[in-house]
């Protein structure tokens, strides 16, 4: 279940994660939301 929430995100990580974006794009995904990017990131860091 997805929750709306406002978060803060330094410069540098969002230059980050949005050149992780626009490189997952490329490689054949039509559509990843930046949303989407921040979920999977924050995930991996977690386990």
């Amino acid at each position: 279940m997805s929750r709306r929430v406002t978060i803060m995100i330094d410069d540098d990580l969002n230059k980050k994660l949005r050149v992780l974006q626009a490189k997952i794009i490329q490689q054949g995904q039509s559509s990843y939301s930046y949303s989407r990017v921040v979920n999977d990131t924050i995930r991996k860091g977690l386990k």
